[in-house]
């Protein structure tokens, strides 16, 4: 084998430098994913919303502890019950079998937490978006895909997407200052299907365009009004004003937030 350059942006040090929580983290999802596989959609009359993934949720449901105590370090290990809540909260909700923001809002309070108890570190911050959270976005995914469920408080074509928000945010802050890719080159087909998989923001493009039909205008309107921006940092400081304002602020999705020791509801002192 001729050796070749791996390393050829910064996201790319994650492939150099990872911490053994980054891989237990990696690991844990690779177990979710593995379920998936093992736990195949029923024939029913319903098109949308297969029960074969409460049988799923069940699984994680049991063994969530066990999994997060597995992350932690052994003097950490009581907080284990509470992060896992955020790990359950992260996949969707078995009784409507939706996902949506909120659910993606509890996996970064899931990582959130892991920091809080010093099992991710600061120098882990590249590898928490560019590894684990990537990775937890292709699990999301193919449930969606595998279970058919339904969007949870989708807002249709006024929404920025059905299910995912951050990877947009973070997405577009990978592009600041790209020489070459401007907003107007993410409703190309081509610029997504030769960048996606160094691009977290084209990435999720990608996964629309196979997910929907009809002209990108039409079904992901708000992304094609984003395309009409002239730069990535009015993108992505837009898209952190447009999540504060849509997800964090909205009483559907924090109705259902949870809150403990680690993040609590009262204020913090200034």
């Amino acid at each position: 084998m001729i050796p070749k350059k791996e390393i050829s942006m910064v996201p790319d040090m994650g492939k150099w430098k990872r911490s053994q929580t980054i891989e237990k983290l990696l690991d844990l999802l690779e177990t979710l994913d593995r379920w998936i596989n093992e736990t195949p959609p029923v024939d029913q009359p319903s098109r949308f919303g297969n029960k074969a993934y409460r049988s799923w949720y069940a699984k994680l449901d049991q063994e969530a502890d066990a999994l997060v105590a597995a992350i932690l370090p052994a003097e950490k290990s009581a907080a284990a019950p509470e992060i896992a809540v955020y790990l359950k909260e992260s996949v969707g909700n078995s009784t409507r079998i939706d996902y949506g923001t909120g659910h993606e809002a509890a996996f970064a309070a899931f990582l959130c937490c892991l920091c809080k108890v010093g099992a991710l570190r600061i120098d882990d911050q590249l590898a928490i978006v560019f590894k684990v959270f990537n990775r937890y976005l292709s699990v999301m995914r193919k449930l969606q895909r595998t279970y058919r469920m339904e969007p949870a408080g989708s807002q249709g074509v006024w929404g920025l997407d059905d299910f995912q928000f951050l990877p947009f945010i973070w997405g577009s802050s990978q592009f600041v200052d790209h020489p070459t890719v401007e907003p107007r080159h993410f409703i190309d087909e081509r610029v997504v299907n030769e960048h996606h998989q160094d691009y977290m923001f084209l990435d999720c493009i990608k996964f629309i365009n196979e997910m929907k039909t009809g002209p990108f205008a039409e079904h992901s309107n708000q992304l094609w009004n984003i395309s009409a921006v002239p730069s990535w940092s009015k993108v992505n400081q837009g898209l952190i004003r447009m999540y504060k304002a849509e997800c964090l602020e909205k009483f559907p999705v924090i109705q259902h937030f949870k809150f403990g020791s680690l993040l609590s509801i009262q204020p913090t002192k200034p």
